[in-house]
């Protein structure tokens, strides 16, 4: 049976899924409007949409106006027809799968919502409105599932095209708003509360749906359909053979220089390829060894490859995962390593402020110096000894790294992360212990550990803002909040602290130093070497790699063991100093930087 036709079979399978949400639909409606109508919160929402409308303003009227007139029928179908249009004509490579996607989307909301209103009926909230009353059921809103799937759509196929803080930024603005929309429809009374949440969820479940269905089921799996195929290379061509045009080499005195590549084949595409080999021979790597990770091995032949004579650099292409790999071989050496952000995360290149794009953050590295980090050595019963250099975990956050579906991730993301812990929030707590420095047990409950070498998430979000990757230190964070108003309490640290981080250099807290925030949702720990005893086995994970569960896991620094090439320092003076440019100062002068870094 061919790729083509298993993936139509699936695609499907997966349609019919769109029967049973609009059933599920339609059975909330009835006891939303039955045996639920007089509960909390149902029975408070007539009292939000009087408050509404006693308090309308000029200026929120006018807004509310446009954003109920975006999401009108004929404004989405005209502006559904528009992106579709523009995916069929605008490319060079025609989006077939990702139009029918977006337009399939916003048409099987449309059903369910016709569907359920058939069923449903409930009266519009008596309260002066503000649009014409069409005459279908307040529940659910149309108008909302209608945003939902058109815009939610576009931040779809935004984040599989976009990168860096341009993905981020309008992705962000893409989901706000169908959020804007439900807040315009409650407040010019056409919907209660109810109906715009149930709204939003039947346009997202749609969009899941329609993700499965057409997205992450075409042939070949990984690469949605429309989308510019990868390069192939010739018969018997490698990607140490294979011909690029590259700039003349600028051989280092005493003849060409060798370089040791990692290839992550999945994150570093062929082009990517070709630019990196270009920029190393251009910078006098003329002599470089290939290899390409698996999951068998995940730094590739890298320790055979690194053992031989000369290598002066080896150069990683891949995300957290694949640098975790290849600085477990390399730490305690001499050889420099070179980071080309091309993973999920990127963490590690986040946290030392390199570039995001590939090409850049390579460019600067080889014009940079070689400055030495810290990384953590970990083990436990069922892992064997090995390294990272971002963050170790169990619990909550192991799960949702554990849990993540591999083709989300390569469509949306570190979004698909947050659709994993989603799934999560409801775990139970964990019992363990805590033993900092050799000291007493300190017995705790949490949902999640974390163990830092560096501290900020995507989006510069401090988990560990006492972090640092060379304080010779590992940092330690308890995740346990109790309810929503815990979660919430945590978000608002952790958001509060991101606004006022101050910059330049933080002192690194005393030895086992405990200090509680959020109302003791968070609790933080300093040491050099940290023991923890789960009282069950415990999903865990490195670097956003999962490994097995289990009941311990021991974790101690080894300062300054992995040199990695960081760019320049900025000016003297500058406000800011990132962490990546306060080592790249640290590090050994342009006159006597270590040979391999050019």
């Amino acid at each position: 049976m061919s790729n083509a036709h298993t993936a139509g079979k699936r695609s499907g399978l997966l349609l019919l899924l769109l029967p049973l949400q609009a059933a599920s639909v339609a059975g909330l409606g009835l006891l939303v409007t039955g045996p639920l109508a007089d509960r909390w919160p149902l029975s408070v929402e007539d009292g939000v949409n009087r408050a509404l409308a006693d308090r309308r303003e000029t200026l929120a009227t006018a807004l509310s106006d446009g954003m109920s007139l975006l999401a009108g029928t004929e404004s989405i179908i005209t502006l559904t027809l528009v992106a579709v249009l523009a995916l069929l004509l605008v490319p060079r490579v025609r989006q077939w799968r990702q139009a029918a996607f977006l337009a399939g989307a916003v048409a099987a909301q449309s059903a369910v919502f016709l569907l359920v209103t058939l069923v449903v009926g409930r009266a519009r909230p008596d309260v002066p409105h503000l649009d014409a009353a069409p005459p279908t059921s307040s529940f659910p809103s149309g108008h909302v599932g209608a945003a939902t799937a058109l815009f939610g759509g576009l931040a779809v196929l935004a984040a599989g095209r976009l990168r860096g803080v341009r993905r981020g930024l309008v992705v962000g603005v893409l989901l706000l708003v169908p959020l804007a929309v439900a807040a315009s429809r409650v407040y010019r009374g056409m919907h209660h509360p109810s109906d715009v949440v149930v709204g939003l969820m039947n346009g997202a479940c749609t969009l899941l749906v329609m993700t499965y269905a057409l997205l992450l089921s075409a042939p070949g799996g990984s690469t949605p359909a429309g989308l510019p195929a990868p390069r192939t290379r010739s018969a018997g061509a490698t990607p140490d053979t294979a011909p690029l045009d590259a700039p003349a080499a600028l051989d280092a005195p005493g003849g060409p220089r060798r370089a040791v590549v990692v290839r992550h084949p999945h994150a570093c595409g062929d082009g990517t390829t070709a630019r990196v080999r270009a920029l190393l021979h251009g910078h006098g790597y003329t002599d470089q060894a290939w290899t390409e990770t698996t999951a068998e091995e995940p730094a590739g032949a890298l320790a055979a490859r690194a053992a031989e004579a000369d290598t002066a650099l080896v150069v990683v292409c891949g995300g957290d995962g694949t640098v975790r790999a290849c600085a477990d071989v390399l730490s305690g050496g001499g050889i420099p390593l070179a980071i080309v952000p091309c993973g999920t995360g990127n963490l590690l290149a986040r946290n030392l402020r390199l570039p995001s794009d590939p090409d850049t953050a390579l460019r600067e590295a080889l014009a940079g110096t070689a400055a030495g980090l810290d990384v953590g050595r970990i083990h436990g019963d069922g892992l064997a000894p090995t390294r990272f250099t971002v963050m170790a975990g169990a619990g909550f956050d192991a799960a949702m790294v554990r849990d993540a579906s591999a083709r989300l991730k390569q469509h949306l993301g570190w979004a698909a992360y947050v659709l994993s812990a989603l799934r999560h929030l409801g775990d139970p707590r964990m019992r363990l212990s805590v033993r900092l420095d050799g000291g007493a047990p300190l017995e705790r409950r949490a949902r999640m550990v974390v163990i830092g070498n560096v501290g900020s998430l995507q989006g510069g979000l401090p988990l560990l803002p006492d972090a640092r990757p060379d304080s010779g230190r590992l940092e330690v964070v308890l995740l346990d909040p109790r309810g929503v108003a815990g979660w919430l309490a945590a978000a608002r640290h952790l958001l509060a602290r991101s606004a006022a981080r101050a910059p330049g250099p933080r002192p690194s807290p005393s030895a086992g130093q405990d200090r509680r925030a959020a109302r003791g949702a968070l609790e933080y720990f300093s040491a050099e070497r940290i023991d923890l005893r789960f009282a069950r086995p415990q999903p865990r994970e490195l670097d956003g790699d999962a490994f097995a569960a289990g009941t311990r896991l021991t974790a101690e620094v080894e300062p300054g063991a992995l040199r990695v090439c960081l760019p320049g320092p900025g000016p003297a003076g500058a406000a800011a100093e990132p962490d990546g440019a306060r080592l790249a100062a640290r590090a050994p002068a342009p006159g006597t930087r270590p040979e391999g870094v050019h």
